[in-house]
């Protein structure tokens, strides 16, 4: 079987099956509008912990865990852990991973972690190399505003472009066989910097990359947009999805009836003052695993599009003068 489709995407032979999803999230996460439907909602966003950024390792940790229970797995089955949050050198996965004694791929793609977590994954089991992978991604606001942005001290007003890092983490467990949804084929994005410098646009930066990768796979799959019940992607918000939406319109896709952006879907911007919407490496993970999984298992979505978009910014170089360069892996799932 030839697997690769194009120079970008990739079909796979085995069926691989997401056996779980699990979210745990922090108290504005709670009072948005999938606020039911998360596993777990901490009123306190440090989690006990002495500094946000101990806490964003410890939403992950949990979602880790949380999601190996769902799969109805212990810690022994879990044979690599492909996991990626916004903390320099991605720290927050690696701190949780020092206490678990599995190996592990940290991945750095911001906020398409869960995306290239995903495709990686399914690599991995597809290949024959594992029968349970274990796929993570964290972010928490106070912790991204004082690492990217202004320290939250500091008293920094946002501009209406921004968006708001969403606290929490989520996690998968992708396992070969079992009966779905499964994921069918995966698209690697490629960094696409169209000279955006604002820190506090987000959406602008990164929607050119979600655009050219959908391009690519519509293209290299044979598909159009229709063919998906749900396009998703991961971080751009209100700002970003306009941004796709034109673009894709330019290349001969209509875009208006079944896409959008899981940093829409996770706040509600006008009671909760998030501006542009959600960001952040647990935005698309969260929102995932909150509202489109359980949907994907129900066999209410049949066919689901998922792209998860990243900023890979970084604080020096954007104090430097550099533009923000962006990617964005789209993951198509089935349901069972």
């Amino acid at each position: 079987m030839n697997k690769k489709l194009g120079k970008q995407s990739v079909t796979f032979e085995n069926m691989l099956t997401i056996a779980s999803a699990a979210s745990v999230v922090g108290n504005k996460e709670g009072e948005g509008p999938l606020g039911a439907r998360f596993d777990e909602v901490h009123e306190d966003a440090m989690l006990g912990k002495d500094s946000w950024e101990q806490a964003e390792a410890e939403f992950l940790k949990k979602a880790l865990e949380k999601a190996t229970e769902k799969a109805r797995l212990t810690q022994s089955d879990i044979e690599y852990v492909v996991a990626g949050d916004l903390m320099n050198q991605s720290t927050s996965s690696s701190f949780v991973l020092r206490d678990m004694p599995l190996p592990f791929f940290g991945i750095f793609g911001a906020c398409s972690a869960f995306g290239e977590g995903l495709g990686l994954g399914s690599m991995i089991v597809d290949g024959g190399f594992a029968k349970h992978v274990l796929i993570g991604a964290a972010s928490h606001f106070c912790a991204a505003e004082k690492q990217f942005r202004f320290p939250l001290e500091l008293g920094g007003q946002r501009p209406l472009t921004s968006t708001w890092t969403v606290t929490g983490a989520g996690a998968a467990v992708l396992s070969l066989g079992g009966g779905g949804p499964y994921v069918r084929g995966v698209t690697t994005g490629k960094i696409i910097d169209m000279g955006i410098k604002d820190m506090n646009n987000m959406g602008a930066a990164m929607a050119p990359a979600a655009a050219d990768t959908l391009e690519a796979h519509f293209r290299e799959f044979g598909r159009t947009p229709d063919y998906y019940d749900v396009i998703a992607t991961g971080d751009l918000g209100y700002v970003g999805k306009e941004l796709v939406v034109k673009l894709m319109a330019e290349h001969g896709y209509d875009m208006s009836k079944n896409y959008t952006d899981c940093g829409i879907e996770i706040y509600d911007r006008d009671s909760q003052d998030t501006h542009s919407g959600g960001s952040g490496c647990a935005c698309s993970a969260t929102t995932f695993a909150a509202l489109y999984y359980p949907r994907l298992v129900s066999g209410e979505i049949k066919r689901m599009l998922i792209i998860p978009t990243g900023a890979l910014a970084n604080q020096m170089t954007s104090q430097q003068g550099e533009t923000i360069p962006g990617i964005a892996h789209a993951v198509a799932i089935e349901g069972p």
